[in-house]
């Protein structure tokens, strides 16, 4: 058994015709000092919640981390960040109700122990230096645990991204090896400009200590979190890129842990090839669920700007309220599953053949902003105000209405700047 191959078919058998997108939110839930609720708190919440609901009631390390209805998901991230996961809809309206009956259980919960939610892409306290990452506590998950210890000795701000941030994420179905590519290509290519879109910074000049870059705060965070795991998709814009290749890099990406059959261990710097290879994972004992989970787990142990599992996930936003998240969805729907609009920006952007020019773009970003010059001489604000106008030429009149929201968040942002 091969499980390069595994995964391989894994990722195929995630090909659909349908044009559906996925929207997860992950929310500070804090109090008027600007303070998270704690886990136990939280985790208690979430047990009462989810058995009033009939739903599914997810465990990690026996602890209640989120629950499933049929429609979403909630789940813990490293410091409790509160995060909803909504399934693969089309229609945008089904993926707002379901937001708004989510919020509406959890807002007046929070509000009567004196927290709320609020959607930013680093809580505010630390991205303003009044709060020391090390002194939130982390969710008393193993998993993190050894991911903390981990990323303090790869890269510079782990603590940060782990304790301190929150993003917006969408996926995207694919119909074939091909309409994969091509979809992941130009996500990765426009990924600069998304990322500026949808920046949400609560002070305009605040800065990661050590950095004098004042925009994509989280993003910085991510490029100084590991190279092995960040980034974008190692060698996705090569000829030969496809299904196996990106088998190879989730096979060869460093585990850090290992959760099999309920189990989490600490493994360091081995990856499921090494695992295999030192018999701490038997190929000949597995069965079909359980290369299932292994597969899963190798697949979320690799941070890049963009996953490909049974979808393309776009994890380069901010976390934004929901009518932003919203126009943002908008947004990908009517650049990505518009065959125009597809076929436009892979022609413009047929120039950008390196991941290094894509990297450039954010690094300039990251200095200048809105005005940093990128693709073709075009400024990054220019770029957005096209992406916005291509995407409205694909859209329904009924999914025009949330891409202004889009628009409205980005003019926003420009003025505040």
């Amino acid at each position: 058994m091969s499980f390069i191959n595994d995964i391989s078919d894994y990722i195929r058998s995630g090909e659909s015709t349908d044009q559906n997108l996925g929207l997860e939110i992950e929310h500070f839930i804090i109090n008027d000092e600007g303070k998270q609720m704690e886990f136990h708190e939280i985790s208690s919440l979430i047990y009462m919640v989810g058995k009033r609901l009939g739903a599914d009631i997810i465990y990690m390390d026996s602890y209640p981390v989120g629950y499933y209805t049929g429609e979403y998901s909630t789940s813990l991230e490293p410091a409790c960040q509160f995060e909803i996961s909504i399934n693969p809809y089309n229609d945008l309206e089904e993926i707002k109700n379901i937001y708004d009956e989510f919020y509406s259980i959890w807002e007046p919960i929070f509000k009567s122990r004196g927290y709320h939610f609020l959607t930013k892409g680093n809580l505010p306290l630390v991205e303003q230096g009044l709060l020391d990452p090390d002194d939130i506590p982390l969710s008393p998950k193993k998993r993190y645990k050894y991911m903390d210890s981990y990323f303090r000795h790869s890269g510079k701000y782990g603590k940060y991204m782990m304790r301190a941030s929150a993003s917006a994420q969408v996926s995207i179905d694919y119909s074939s090896e091909e309409d994969m590519i091509r979809k992941l290509n130009v996500l990765q290519k426009i990924s600069p400009i998304l990322m500026i879109m949808m920046e949400n910074k609560t002070d305009e000049y605040s800065t990661l200590p050590g950095k004098d870059k004042k925009h994509l705060f989280r993003i910085q965070e991510w490029d100084d979190l590991d190279p092995e795991r960040t980034g974008f998709v190692p060698h996705s814009l090569d000829a030969d890129f496809g299904y196996d290749k990106m088998a190879e890099v989730i096979y060869h990406t460093p585990l850090i842990l290992l959760t099999d059959s309920g189990e989490t261990v600490n493994v360091g710097h081995q990856n499921a090839e090494d695992l295999v290879n030192n018999n701490i994972i038997y190929t000949d004992e597995i069965g079909e669920t359980r290369k299932k989970s292994l597969i899963e787990h190798f697949m979320s142990m690799g941070f890049f700007h963009f996953r490909v599992k049974k979808y393309i996930e776009v994890r380069v936003a901010d976390s934004v309220p929901i009518e932003k998240a919203l126009g943002y969805v908008a947004l990908l729907k009517g650049l990505i599953y518009s065959e125009d609009n597809l076929r436009l920006l892979e022609t413009e952007l047929s120039n950008v053949t390196e991941l290094s020019e894509i990297q450039s773009a954010v690094e300039e970003i990251e200095s200048e902003g809105y005005d940093a010059v990128i693709y073709d001489g075009k400024t990054a604000s220019e770029w957005a105000d096209y992406l916005i106008e291509l995407a409205g030429y694909a859209l329904t009149n009924e999914d025009k209405e949330y891409l202004y929201n889009v628009r409205a968040f980005w003019s926003y942002s420009k003025q505040a700047s």
